[in-house]
C-alpha cells in the first residue's frame, strides 16, 4: 500500500491533498485488481469503482493518462520505496551488536527478506503473469525491487567479521540465498502452500544453516 505523510500543519492545500489520496487509492486498488484478475482482464471502470470513483465517468483520467500509466506508476513507486526500505533494513541489521549470535543475525536477515517479498506479493503475481509484454517495467522490477535485495545480501555478509576471510563469490551466494527467499514466497503465492511442505521456521533454520556453512575453516583463517 502506498502511504503519504499527514498534511496537518504542512501547508498542503486540501484540494491537492485530496487529489494525492485519490491517486494513491487508484494505484492501490489497481494493483490489487491486476494481481487478482490480470492486467488485461481489469477495466478502467473497475479500477474507478474500486477506488470510490464513479465507474466509467473518467475520474481515473484526471490522475493518469491510461491504465498502463497506473501500472507504471505503481511499479516505479514500489521500486523507489524498496530502495529506501533496503537501506533502512541494512542500517537496522548493522546496528545489531556483532557480539550477538551469528545465527540470530542470519535469521534476522532471512526474515527481513521473507517479509519484503511477502509485502510485494501483489506485484510479484503481476510480474510473473503480465509484465512480459512490458519489458521496460520488467527492467524496473529487476533493478528497483529484486537487485537491491541481492545487493543487500552481499553488503551484509561482507560486513560481518566472521566472514571477512572467507574466499566466497558473494554475488553468486546472494543469488542462491536471495533466490531461495523469493522462490519460497512465490511458491506460496502461486500454489497456496509452503514449498516442499516446509513451514517458515524450518525454512529459516535451513537457510541459516546453509549460510553458516560458508564460514571459513580454521585452517583457512590461519593459513
Amino acid at each position: 500500500m502506498t502511504t503519504s505523510p499527514s498534511t496537518e500543519g504542512s501547508g498542503t492545500p486540501p484540494a491537492r491533498a485530496a487529489a494525492t489520496h485519490t491517486r494513491e487509492r487508484i494505484i492501490d486498488e489497481a494493483l490489487r485488481l491486476f494481481a487478482e484478475r490480470g492486467y488485461a482482464a481489469t477495466s478502467v471502470a473497475e479500477i474507478e469503482a474500486a477506488s470510490g470513483l464513479s465507474p466509467g465517468a473518467g475520474g481515473l483520467y484526471r490522475h493518469f493518462k491510461s491504465k498502463y500509466e497506473v501500472l507504471s506508476a505503481a511499479i516505479n513507486e514500489h521500486a523507489a520505496r524498496t530502495r529506501g526500505q533496503v537501506a533502512g533494513s541494512l542500517a537496522e541489521l548493522n546496528a545489531m551488536e556483532t557480539s550477538a549470535d551469528l545465527e540470530d543475525r542470519l535469521s534476522h536477515l532471512c526474515r527481513a527478506g521473507l517479509a519484503k517479498v511477502r509485502e510485494e506479493s501483489e506485484l510479484t503475481r503481476i510480474f510473473f503473469r503480465d509484465l512480459s509484454q512490458f519489458p521496460e517495467l520488467v527492467a524496473v522490477v529487476r533493478q528497483g525491487l529484486l537487485q537491491p535485495m541481492f545487493d543487500a545480501i552481499v553488503t551484509w555478509f561482507q560486513a560481518q567479521p566472521e566472514y571477512r576471510s572467507a574466499d566466497v563469490d558473494w554475488q553468486a551466494v546472494s543469488a542462491v540465498l536471495g533466490g531461495a527467499v523469493v522462490q519460497y514466497r512465490l511458491f506460496q503465492e502461486t500454489v497456496g502452500e509452503s514449498l516442499g511442505h516446509t513451514e517458515k521456521e524450518r525454512f529459516v533454520a535451513a537457510w541459516v544453516r546453509l549460510a553458516v556453512g560458508l564460514l571459513p575453516t580454521p585452517a583457512a583463517v590461519h593459513s
